[in-house]
């Protein structure tokens, strides 16, 4: 993966963003006081991550249906800020993946085993896995090599998500 995407350290020193974050394994990147009816982040958060619209996060802490965390590109926003905890990192200019399938990849289970060899022995603290960035970004991503093959199954998936949230909401006011 390392050889697709870089890392992404940018700190919110200018305080470009006052937007706390968090991952919902369901939601996506969405904002931490609406989601938590409550502020999470700490009132200065210019030491947090600065993630740009497109980036992708990784929250290592486990959850119902993602027993190695949750991985989640920003889509709600223009720009917030997220803790140190997580690993941010956006695909590298020039790489031969599809955003909407690096996306749709992750909401898969087919990147699990990559973060499990990685993971260190006693790998959980308290639901956290203990995974490096490095390790995490060594991971292998089983994609097509014809990025607009990616680009068509991205798209595909991701109106299929939208089709499915349309009947979810229209069962809900029934």
């Amino acid at each position: 993966m390392g050889e697709l995407v870089e890392r992404v350290t940018r700190k919110n020193t200018n305080n470009e963003s006052s937007l706390p974050l968090t991952i919902s394994a369901q939601d996506g990147l969405v904002d931490q006081i609406t989601y938590f009816n409550n502020r999470v982040a700490s009132r200065d958060v210019s030491n947090y991550y600065l993630v740009l619209n497109g980036e992708f996060a990784y929250n290592k802490s486990t959850s119902d249906g993602y027993p190695f965390g949750a991985v989640k590109r920003l889509d709600k926003y223009e720009k917030g800020v997220l803790s140190t905890l997580y690993i941010v990192f956006s695909i590298k200019d020039g790489s031969p993946v599809d955003s909407d399938y690096l996306a749709v990849f992750f909401d898969t289970d087919r990147w699990h085993k990559g973060v499990a060899e990685r993971a260190a022995e006693g790998a959980r603290n308290h639901g956290l896995l203990n995974i490096s960035a490095e390790d995490f970004l060594d991971i292998d991503l089983s994609l097509p090599s014809d990025l607009t093959e990616q680009s068509r199954m991205g798209a595909f998936f991701k109106q299929l998500d939208h089709l499915i949230a349309l009947h979810q909401r229209k069962y809900y006011r029934l």
